[in-house]
């Protein structure tokens, strides 16, 4: 279950909403682009075809299309009270996503909503931005296309010029020896070796070496941990999809800094142990990744102990404790042990070494070293717990559809254009007594003038708020 009721505010609005087409061309789409900020740009695809963290919202129009509109209207406002009276198309979201509530929305009126439904008909139909679903594919080709254009382009420009160089050089090659004959002077005509090491021509690499390293080096430094699917292997083949998405275990769970701290925290092995403890062989690899989590913190699965003194121990001792474990394991599965499971359990205690152990830490016991996937400039100050907890912003705004990944990857460039554009689209929460300094945005609103306030309103692109 995830920690925040966006995602599935934004999976019932896109599943739910559906009018007549005549009713969504009424909307105001202007209105309904900001809407689609505040509420649905984080968890779904602003394209409204494709999936994302949410389900397309394009598709989901039609949920609803054979109850009354003003069903749909309350089942936004307030779905567990139309949960309540038994409305069929309410019990049965409601049957698929329990236990997760959806959070009310007593605020939005039925214009916010005939708007928030006009701009995603017409995202999704083409008639905003873009073209209609269908095609999707006939535009991956157009791109295609475009790019091989490009380039022909460009080694047609070079062509060209290389041309035109050499035309000029022999036309002035043409005008010094008419000049040469009219003085009396015998000529001696240059080579294209002469033109192309001459003094001019040197300094003209020069030149084009300065420009082209100071564009590649600008170009890296600005892309420097900008690792868009960046995807290294874990010491542990440990499964989001399998923990976060079959299991539904809260992000917040296991990354328990996210809601009280700067940092997210990677999960500490004693977390792992809360549920470890019990299940003690995988679905997929057995005990093999398992067991490298008890060789770390020192738990004797045979003898449900934590070994004294662990830290002391010989890597012979360790070994011998944890090839007894896979052994044993081995021959419950298999009935006796034979050269295959000696095989195994040699495999699975490597496997062990090689995950737990590294130059500056040869000892299998101690922390798992788990590899860095996100990694912010030292000079940027990003809070979790302002984002997690004032802001209420889901963990897969910015790193994906994690319950989805076997081995997590970067989802997004985490680069300073990429978080501004997040400011300057998404509208906090203004019932927060935080804001209450914050008088002429609350009149605002009240009076209808008004939407919503985003975290640009309140200072949230000033160069300090990040760069202090």
């Amino acid at each position: 279950m995830f920690q925040s009721f966006r995602y599935i505010l934004g999976v019932f609005l896109c599943m739910t909403f559906a009018l007549s087409p005549l009713a969504a061309q009424e909307g105001d789409v202007d209105l309904g682009a900001k809407l689609f900020r505040a509420n649905c740009n984080q968890c779904h695809n602003k394209d409204m075809k494709s999936d994302l963290t949410g389900p397309a919202l394009g598709p989901g129009l039609e949920a609803w299309a054979d109850y009354p509109k003003e069903d749909l209207y309350d089942w936004i406002r307030n779905s567990q009270e139309l949960i309540s009276q038994g409305h069929p198309r309410a019990v049965e979201i409601w049957n698929e996503y329990k236990p997760t509530v959806m959070t009310p929305n007593p605020n939005l009126t039925d214009t916010d909503m005939e708007a928030l439904i006009a701009y995603i008909d017409g995202v999704y139909s083409g008639a905003i931005g873009g073209p209609p679903a269908g095609a999707a594919a006939a535009a991956t080709e157009d791109q295609a296309a475009d790019s091989s254009n490009a380039t022909y382009l460009v080694l047609g420009i070079l062509f060209v010029l290389v041309l035109l160089v050499f035309i000029l050089w022999n036309i002035l090659g043409r005008l010094k020896e008419v000049s040469a004959a009219q003085e009396g002077e015998e000529y001696q005509k240059s080579s294209l070796r002469d033109l192309f090491s001459s003094k001019s021509a040197i300094g003209l690499y020069v030149l084009l070496i300065i420009i082209s390293g100071g564009y590649f080096t600008v170009n890296r430094a600005v892309d420097l941990n900008r690792q868009e699917d960046y995807q290294p292997d874990q010491p542990i083949k440990f499964s989001h999809k399998t923990h976060a998405g079959l299991h539904q275990i809260d992000c917040q769970y296991c990354h328990d800094g996210a809601r009280r701290s700067k940092h997210s925290v990677i999960p500490a092995t004693n977390t792992c142990m809360n549920c470890h403890k019990a299940i003690r062989k995988g679905s997929t690899y057995g005990t093999a990744e398992i067991t490298k989590i008890y060789a770390s913190i020192g738990y004797d699965p045979m003898n449900d102990v934590y070994i004294e003194d662990y830290g002391d121990l010989s890597q012979d001792s360790v070994k011998a404790i944890y090839t007894a474990w896979i052994e044993d394991q081995y021959v419950t599965d298999q009935g006796q042990m034979d050269a295959r499971g000696e095989q195994v359990v040699q495999e699975q205690w490597e496997g062990i070494v090689n995950a737990l152990t590294t130059e500056v830490k040869p000892q299998v016991q101690g922390p798992i070293p788990w590899v860095r996937i996100h990694n912010l400039p030292d000079h940027v100050y990003f809070s979790h717990e302002q984002h997690v907890m004032a802001g209420g912003v889901a963990c897969q705004s910015c790193h994906g559809a994690v319950e989805e990944m076997d081995v997590v990857e970067q989802h997004s460039p985490l680069s300073m254009g990429w978080c501004i554009n997040c400011h300057r689209e998404t509208q906090v929460n203004f019932n927060n007594e935080y804001y209450e300094i914050y008088t002429h945005y609350h009149d605002e609103i009240k009076s209808g003038t008004r939407s919503g306030v985003t975290v640009e309103d309140i200072g949230g692109t000033e160069c300090q708020k990040c760069h202090y």
